[in-house]
């Protein structure tokens, strides 16, 4: 039977506990208000309800004595104001519990947007993923996420001393945000606004004495593959993860041209560039040891071919005595290696396969000497040799 009377303070304090689940005393001032009281004695005031669709519904509205009788009537009443309007206070609960959270964007991301990026990409993105953006937010709700959430994200990997690694988080966040709001998760994207660290291009090339004691190291590295990446890097001027998923029917020797298809280039384009004699050779030695359709195969990477090449590069560079040089430095060194042959600009981004000259404009410094060289040349021409 329902047990009903008047609720007060005193007798909602003073109801018994049941010997096991919860029972519900109900107030005979606001029907639908009642008290319930759980096996362990935790009380709750709670109102039952019944939505224009016919569900029989129960809402708590808080726990006893944070809630009192008074004002649990007053709120009970408000309800059922709603209720009589149509509105059923716990869709809201239920739809905000169903709300889909970060981790359920990140899988949606990982799912079906890195898979239209380049290999390398897909691994950046996903090193950031895991390393900073799944623990930092990946329980809240995307909805509930707010610009000061990212921001923090940022200033924390920035104070960690990562302010590069801090701004390629920020791009990570921004696309997916940006999703979030597409697939209608969302309505706005909390990223927009951040104001990202300042970041200074770097212009570390290696120098002769450098490329020198490169090439006794790779030499002397006991993984070749890896040794022979960074060799076609070094001759060709491409990016090491180019060269890594290069594949042999790219690859004409005759005509000494590569074709860099757009799933492996940092522009997405279709790339076509001349190889040196050099470059020729390299990859001929390694046409004749493999029957792989990789350059670079390895039955250890799901793609298959080599995917990692960074402790190589680090032992490869303690080997030479070389300290700051990035492998993708090697990438500017054949750029600077191109002005000192007199290349202009417009062809060492043709070369590099740049689609905005404002990529190759990084080198102009580099025309500094031979600018003041041709320009001495002139002023001795113009002088008769220096004389007066």
């Amino acid at each position: 039977m329902l047990t009903r009377t008047k609720l007060t303070d005193a007798n909602v304090k003073c109801l018994k506990p049941p010997v096991s689940g919860n029972v519900v005393t109900w107030d005979t001032v606001v029907i639908g208000l009642g008290a319930r009281v759980t096996a362990a004695g935790h009380r709750a005031l709670v109102l039952n309800y019944r939505t224009r669709a016919g569900l029989q519904r129960r809402y708590t509205i808080g726990s006893f004595p944070d809630w009192s009788v008074v004002g649990a009537r007053e709120e009970a009443r408000r309800l059922k104001r709603l209720i009589d309007a149509g509105g059923d206070p716990l869709a809201g609960i239920e739809a905000k519990r169903g709300a889909p959270t970060v981790e359920d964007l990140i899988e949606r991301f990982i799912a079906e947007h890195l898979p239209r990026k380049r290999s390398k990409t897909q691994r950046d993105y996903r090193r950031m993923l895991e390393l900073h953006i799944r623990p930092a937010l990946g329980r809240e709700k995307v909805a509930a996420i707010t610009w000061s959430n990212i921001d923090a994200l940022h200033r924390k990997i920035t104070k960690a001393g990562s302010p590069v690694a801090a701004n390629r988080v920020m791009t990570v966040v921004g696309k997916m945000f940006a999703l979030a709001v597409r697939w209608h998760m969302r309505p706005d994207n909390p990223a927009k606004g951040i104001e990202l660290n300042v970041e200074h291009k770097r212009r570390r090339y290696p120098t002769p004495d450098e490329l020198r004691r490169l090439t006794i190291a790779l030499d002397q590295h006991p993984d070749q593959q890896a040794a022979d990446i960074f060799r076609l890097c070094l001759y060709t001027g491409c990016r090491s993860g180019e060269a890594m998923a290069a594949r042999f029917d790219a690859i004409d020797l005759d005509s000494g041209v590569w074709t860099k298809p757009g799933s492996t280039t940092k522009q997405q384009t279709t790339h076509s560039a001349p190889l040196s004699a050099p470059a020729r050779e390299l990859l001929g030695v390694l046409r004749r040891r493999t029957n792989s359709e990789w350059v670079f195969p390895s039955a250890a990477s799901a793609t298959g071919y080599r995917v990692s090449i960074r402790k190589n590069w680090r032992a490869i560079c303690k080997a030479a005595g070389i300290i700051g040089l990035r492998a993708h430095d090697l990438r500017h060194g054949f750029a600077s290696q191109l002005v000192s042959t007199g290349a202009s600009l417009p062809l060492i981004g043709a070369l590099l396969g740049h689609s905005n000259p404002t990529t190759t404009s990084r080198y102009a410094h580099l025309f500094d000497d031979p600018q003041r060289e041709a320009v001495e040349r002139v002023g001795k021409l113009l002088t008769g040799g220096g004389r007066r």
